[in-house]
């Protein structure tokens, strides 16, 4: 509810400070460049972000990040009010609420999964669009009769108002809402794991590609719409009709989402990206305004069912210790690439008509579409969460240090090692994508059966997170392997890096080292 008052706010701003830089400048650019403002610094802060809400508290993060945008709009608001507003002063302030919204984005929908069963994700999800697309259909025309009667002050005035509720709601989650410990890493350091991470899960980057291929075909419907409109003859007022449409379409599909989705299973998101691209094509060939209207709504629909289906995916997909960084890589694949979309498609309009570029466009949804079976991505009601049962060792050995490099040495048999060496790709995703940095199998020169397994992380404290990071999937994996062993168990070594003037902490490498491996069974040792 306090997100629904919250989105109205937000277009009222995107309304009031698009018309405000007008009035100002009379340029498009600069107004271009307004519109542009609470967006762009996602494509700078994204993986920055998503690395805060995985560090730490993210209702504490979503706190600061609503306050930060009602702060800026509020400062709009009373820097117009006192007629002291410039262009770029205005542009400043546009930007400064951007980056609240960069950092709001990863942590709200990386804590949709905190706040409900793994069941309901996907409806969670679905409510976020209902959300939005409310605030769509009402959210433009009252900020333009705002703006008109009373001045675009009121309006950032109000959107700074609209954050009250959020700040009050998040204000009281941070008491009830309990999350998993946070991990201790550089900031850098987080970004990395979490590029590697979905560099080394196929699923997941394979859904990600999607969401981009999606992002660049889909962003001609509403890009080109006011030139399709003046092309069938519409005003200002038929333009503000047919976004409506398009987004009631979008409120219906929200409701219907789950009986659809779950009747196409597997052929969810090639069926919805399909029909995204038929509508596409027949507003791009609708003879009049009405026709493009119904057209819309179908459009709406799709939309919604998609990128519904993709959002929820991606976050049941992705473990806890990397949620936040997951879902910063997923707003950086639609949200960032949509822009680069809408330009390529108004360049398109510019050289062959706004209808035979949204026909263009939406063929490639239709190709899109035909292409998503061969991505594998799994049905969202078959979308694995990773389940993490043995749980981390207590009191564990603490040392300084770093890089450490894991040696593992394996005894194969001949008739094994075909086995082995497939395995082992797999395990080598495993080690990459719950933190090493590097990997590597080596073959034994005076012993052609004894190979060596070699990783490395950041630190010793990056390994023994990698321990917490093995979910029951991959420990399966890793039981699989041991068998190949001749002794049922590879012999396992640690080597950490060592300052020669001021070596440290070797005793404390002793201490239990071992009994964390036979718990959780990520490098399997002789029990």
């Amino acid at each position: 509810m306090a997100s629904v008052v919250s989105n109205v706010g937000s277009f009222l701003q995107a309304v009031a400070g698009s018309w405000l830089m007008l009035e100002l400048t009379g340029s498009a650019t600069w107004v271009g460049f307004m519109v542009a403002s609470t967006t762009l610094p996602l494509l700078f802060l994204a993986l920055t972000a998503g690395a805060l809400a995985d560090l730490v508290d993210r209702a504490k993060l979503l706190l600061v990040s609503q306050i930060v945008m009602g702060s800026a709009a509020a400062a709009m608001a009373v820097i117009t009010y006192t007629s002291q507003i410039t262009p770029s002063v205005l542009l400043t302030l546009g930007l400064v609420l951007g980056v609240g919204m960069a950092f709001n984005l990863p942590a709200w929908q990386a804590m949709v999964p905190d706040l409900v069963p793994r069941g309901m994700v996907a409806s969670a999800v679905a409510l976020n669009s209902v959300a939005f697309n409310v605030a769509r259909a009402v959210g433009p025309a009252l900020g333009g009769l705002i703006v008109a009667t009373a001045g675009p002050e009121l309006a950032f005035g109000l959107n700074a108002i609209s954050y009250a509720g959020v700040i009050v709601v998040l204000a009281f989650m941070r008491r009830t809402l309990t999350e998993s410990e946070k991990e201790t890493t550089s900031v850098a350091n987080a970004i990395a794991l979490g590029v590697r991470y979905a560099r080394f899960t196929k699923p997941f980057r394979r859904l990600l590609l999607l969401a981009a291929l999606f992002a660049m075909t889909s962003a001609v419907v509403q890009s080109v719409l006011p030139s399709r409109t003046e092309d069938l003859g519409g005003t200002a007022t038929a333009y503000g009709l047919m976004l409506g449409a398009m987004g009631l379409g979008a409120l219906m599909a929200a409701f219907l989402r789950e009986a659809v989705v779950s009747r196409l299973g597997i052929h969810s998101l090639p069926a919805t990206i399909g029909l995204f691209g038929f509508a596409g094509l027949a507003v791009g060939a609708a003879p009049s305004v009405a026709w493009s209207m119904v057209a819309l709504v179908v459009a709406g629909a799709a939309w919604v069912w998609t990128l519904t289906t993709t959002n929820a995916t991606a976050q049941l997909m992705a473990p806890e210790w990397v949620r936040g960084r997951a879902m910063s890589l997923y707003s950086l694949a639609f949200v960032g690439v949509l822009p680069i979309g809408s330009i390529l498609a108004g360049t398109v309009a510019d050289l062959i008509g706004a209808g035979p570029s949204m026909m263009v466009f939406s063929a490639g949804s239709l190709v899109l579409a035909a292409l998503a079976p061969r991505l594998g991505i799994p049905a969202l009601a078959d979308v694995s969460t990773p389940e993490f049962t043995a749980g981390p060792v207590m009191g564990h050995a603490i040392t300084e240090g770093g890089p450490v490099m894991i040696v593992n040495t394996w005894d194969v048999d001949t008739v094994n090692l075909d086995a082995f060496a497939e395995i082992m790709a797999e395990v080598r995703l495993v080690r990459l994508r719950t933190g090493a940095y590097r990997w590597r199998l080596y073959r034994n020169a005076e012993d052609p059966h004894r190979l060596s397994e070699v990783f490395l992380t950041v630190s010793w404290e990056q390994h023994l997170a990698q321990h917490r990071r093995i979910d029951d999937a991959s420990a399966a994996l890793l039981r699989e392997a041991r068998k190949l062993d001749r002794a049922g168990s590879p012999v396992s070594r640690h080597l950490v890096a060592v300052d020669v003037e001021a070596p440290d902490g070797w005793d404390q490498l002793i201490a239990s080292h071992e009994q964390y491996h036979r718990d959780d069974g990520s490098i399997p040792l002789d029990t």
